[in-house]
């Protein structure tokens, strides 16, 4: 995630501002420009930059925008949509008149626009199901239903559709969850990252000629998934899935090792580049401590996972100090091994080459994706 700013006054600004807290400007994220941008009235509900140097283009706020409230981004006027590329890949909301789910909506949302950004970033194929039926991503935010006839939701990717139990955007529900299943994670973001990783499997993975690498990485897909998962809940994990996994969870199946791996790739991009835009650099006084040099890494050449690697490290050091020096567990409670490591570089490379594939119609920040830049 890019630190942005302010282009009236140049105060931070965060990515789900609507207004900037300095100078009180309205503020739109514009996916075509790919940053957060002041706007003001252009007449008839469209809406432009007033800087110079802004894009040129006239808006329309998104309708969850304007008239719910649960999104800051804009649209083209020249698209002629209602909902911006983020909403409209939400295919179902939750029932607005059930007590507190307009909240838990906006907080699906607000994870959800972070993992399109960083899609959109990486070049990656990002279209709806409105847009392409077949092979389209959609979103279904859903709660359980109560009472006699009661259902449960199970969080979950299936043929390009996304579901989120809305009781993930609960914190104490999720907390509860987290200490039941034993996980060190487990957050709305991370949900819609690991589900993405099921998503991008079918788009990316299956049927190419990357198949057979993934297989020698992660293991035969065709192994049966329902029987894998009740062995995994009835056992749990081998003592030793450290050796070779980012997680206990991804021990259960290929698919869900794919995953989490995936998840865990977009944790690291996302978090080095809000850090490279912080201009943050770790040089410890004493030696033998991490050190972060700046430098400029990327997702182009594949030789700059190693830099990714190399800056990560340092990173979740520091991450981790702080948030035990502020009575909290850590950020990042993970151990990364060599066979680990190479199911990320395995993921990078799967990146890279999509992203060099796909001509994303998302606006510069996507179309320089393949050579994204993270100076740290």
């Amino acid at each position: 995630m890019n630190v942005f700013h302010c282009d009236r006054c140049d105060n931070v600004v965060f990515f789900e501002n609507t207004h900037c807290v300095h100078c009180g400007c309205l503020l739109a994220f514009l996916p075509d420009a790919g940053r957060m941008a002041s706007l003001e009235s252009a007449g008839e509900g469209l809406w432009r930059s007033p800087r110079p140097e802004g894009p040129r283009e006239t808006y329309r706020l998104c309708a969850n925008y304007a008239e719910q409230q649960v999104c800051n981004w804009a649209v083209a006027a020249s698209e002629n949509q209602r909902l911006c590329l983020s909403c409209r890949l939400t295919r179902t909301i939750p029932d607005l008149t059930a007590f507190d789910r307009r909240e838990a909506w906006y907080r699906l949302e607000t994870a959800k626009r972070r993992l399109v950004y960083t899609l959109m970033r990486m070049g990656l194929p990002v279209s709806s199901k409105q847009d392409d039926p077949w092979r389209g991503l959609a979103f279904e935010f859903l709660g359980d239903v109560p009472g006699q006839n009661a259902s449960h939701v199970l969080t979950g990717h299936a043929d390009g559709v996304i579901t989120v139990n809305l009781a993930e955007a609960n914190s104490a529900e999720r907390e509860q969850r987290r200490e039941q299943l034993h996980e060190p994670y487990r957050t709305v973001l991370g949900h819609l990252r690991h589900e993405s990783g099921h998503y991008y499997w079918d788009r990316l993975i299956k049927d190419s000629t990357r198949l057979e690498k993934f297989r020698e990485r992660f293991g035969d897909e065709r192994e049966d998934y329902g029987q894998a998962l009740q062995l995994y809940y009835a056992q749990g994990p081998s003592a030793t899935w450290p050796e070779r996994f980012v997680s206990a969870y991804a021990t259960s199946h290929p698919w869900e090792d794919w995953a989490e791996t995936w998840a865990h790739y977009l944790h690291m991009t996302d978090t080095l580049e809000t850090a490279a835009g912080c201009g943050l650099s770790i040089e410890p006084d004493r030696p033998g401590e991490p050190v972060m040099r700046r430098r400029v890494m990327g997702l182009g050449p594949p030789a700059y996972f190693d830099w990714l690697m190399d800056a990560w490290l340092p990173l979740t050091y520091v991450l981790n100090n702080l948030n035990r020096a502020l009575g909290q567990a850590d950020a990042y409670p993970f151990v990364l091994s060599a066979v680990a490591i190479e199911k990320l570089r395995f993921v990078h490379e799967t990146v890279v080459a999509a992203g060099s594939t796909w001509s994303p119609t998302v606006g510069p920040a996507a179309q320089d994706a393949a050579g994204m830049e993270l100076r740290c």
